[in-house]
């Protein structure tokens, strides 16, 4: 007969092994902060080892509570946040190899240096968290840098332009047919869902510190529950049907005239499917290289592949989608004014939207609003031009933002909001609250960020879906494009490096979230109620305590 285990045999066991973990940390806190954060980066797309980035984010929470005094928890946070940014944002030096202008080794310093600023908010949520709960339990410590977190990575997306990649609970999202913890985005939105992604893992810090094993097992038992339990029941469709194209238009050649007859002939067959159905076309970012708009100078449409007639260019393509339907495509406008030797020419430009109907008239327009600093403008020009930094996009003029997040009302194929490329990682940004529309399109050129920028981009854009309630419909120039319900649910897609369509109908939009309605009044909120809970509480029970 077996002898039954003897479970403080068992605990010490665990203990021997982890202990001298934890020794280690404490003694190289450093390299302890860089290597989780390198960790923890890995739970994000491609390669989504969510459990992995869990468990390191926990030995990082339990590395700033157990700090000796500010400086440290400071540090820790810093380094932390510095490698698991760069890391996450490798996908960047990767642009720097589709430009001439910069050597290639550039991207790979830029990355590093940026993330020297953006370490600054993790930095700056140890460094609160410490200064507010160093010394309250460890379950009220959880709270506090919970909530630290939340403000942090919400003012990371919004100061100085934002820049929000990634969310740390995008680590939360489940498969392409799952939500994951992601489910309670409409009640949390993103940046309070990172501060429950931050919650969650130091209940597995102070467990497994505690030696509280047995239950530590039962609370990651529940969170992979959590992540892996299916979606809710798909919506039914809306009655508008769409052709969603992706025409693989290599970075390499998107921008080479010799190529744009093919280009177009690309897109023309793969958007011939329904034809001669009324339904909604969409056209990646990049897809059209000819001018649209008249009034330009002659010698702007020289190398258009329509005879250089931007009327004739919009005919043809009435005549590629056909007489009912309605075409999305990105398209990139100029502003023309004079110039300093009295001749007409571009002064800026203009990343936008066009909404072209089947006889080739120009419906509605949206401008791109959120635009990329060193790739659709250079910031501080007159200093940086001289020391040899350009814009990764080429062309020497710089785009002009336009108002914010529209809505472009099509009649019979619905209100369509517009979030072109890297606007749709932008929490809270992406609807226009006083004309909410019923998808959202985000057309995007995600050929430049190699192989770990195009499925964070959509990871992202599934949970901008979740979040407001709303379909997103993604046409990329290279992959990966994607139809997804509001429910975050990926309903179809196209791999990278394929030239394909996907065919159907629009899936039906949801009321407007919690969320939706309140916007981040809803994530300040949530990070004042974690850090006054992880302060109160333990007050409110001493008390409690000492009456009884």
């Amino acid at each position: 007969m077996l002898a039954r285990r003897n479970p403080v045999t068992l605990s010490a066991r665990l203990g021997a092994w982890f202990d001298p973990i934890l020794a280690l940390m404490q003694r190289r806190p450093a390299l302890s902060a860089i290597a989780l954060g390198l960790i923890a980066a890995c739970a994000y797309p491609p390669l989504h080892l969510w459990p992995l980035g869990l468990v390191a984010l926990a030995g990082f929470v339990w590395l700033i509570h157990t700090a000796p005094d500010w400086r440290g928890a400071l540090w820790r946070g810093w380094w932390f946040g510095w490698a698991h940014l760069t890391l996450a944002n490798n996908w960047i030096a990767t642009a720097f190899t589709h430009q001439a202008k910069m050597p290639e080794v550039l991207g790979w310093a830029a990355v590093p240096l940026l993330c020297v600023y953006l370490a600054i908010y993790p930095a700056l949520a140890a460094l609160a968290s410490h200064l507010l709960a160093r010394r309250a339990p460890s379950w009220a410590f959880g709270l506090v840098l919970a909530g630290t977190w939340t403000l942090t990575e919400w003012a990371r997306g919004t100061f100085f332009t934002g820049y929000p990649w990634p969310p740390l609970g995008l680590m939360l999202l489940g498969g392409w047919e799952t939500q994951g913890l992601a489910r309670y985005l409409p009640f949390f939105g993103t940046y309070a869902l990172s501060g429950l992604t931050v919650f969650l893992a130091a209940g597995l810090a102070f467990g497994l510190a505690e030696r509280r094993y047995a239950a530590t097992g039962g609370f990651a038992a529940l969170i992979a529950a959590g992540m892996l339990f299916p979606a809710s029941a798909p919506r039914p469709n809306s009655d508008i049907r769409y052709t969603l194209v992706q025409p693989y238009l290599p970075q390499s050649e998107i921008n080479d005239p010799a190529k744009f007859d093919e280009q177009f002939a690309r897109l023309t067959a793969l958007s011939a499917g329904a034809r001669d159905q009324s339904r909604i076309v969409l056209w990646p970012e990049s897809a059209v290289p000819d001018y649209l708009e008249e009034g330009y100078p002659e010698r702007f449409y020289l190398q258009m592949t329509a005879g250089g007639d931007p009327v004739v260019a919009r005919r043809r393509i009435g005549t590629v989608i056909g007489p009912q339907s309605t075409l999305l495509t990105g398209v990139v406008n100029l502003d023309i004014a004079p110039l300093a030797h009295g001749t007409l020419g571009a002064v800026s430009a203009r990343n936008s939207v066009m909404a072209i109907d089947g006889a080739g008239q120009i419906k509605a327009q949206y401008a791109k609003a959120h635009l990329v600093p060193y790739g659709e403008y250079l910031p501080m020009r007159p200093l940086l031009e001289p020391l040899g930094i350009s814009r990764l996009v080429a062309g020497s003029i710089d785009y002009l933002p336009g108002p914010g997040p529209g809505t472009l009302d099509l009649g019979e194929h619905g209100k369509a909001g517009i979030q072109i490329c890297y606007e749709i990682v932008f929490s809270g940004e992406v609807v226009d609250d006083a004309n909410r529309p019923d998808y959202v399109f985000n057309p995007s050129n995600d050929g430049w960020f190699g192989h770990w920028g195009p499925p964070q981009h959509l990871a992202q854009a599934r949970m901008r879906a979740i979040e407001e309630g709303l379909p997103v419909l993604r046409s990329t120039t290279t992959g990966i494009s994607a139809v997804i319900d509001a429910n975050g649910i990926v309903r179809g897609a196209i791999a990278r490096g394929k030239a394909d369509a996907l065919e159907g109908f629009v899936p039906a939009a949801k009321p407007p979230t919690l969320f939706a309605r309140a916007g981040h009044w809803l994530t300040l909120a949530w990070a004042a109620l974690l850090i006054a809970l992880g302060l109160a509480l333990p007050r409110a029970l001493a008390l409690a305590r000492a009456r009884s």
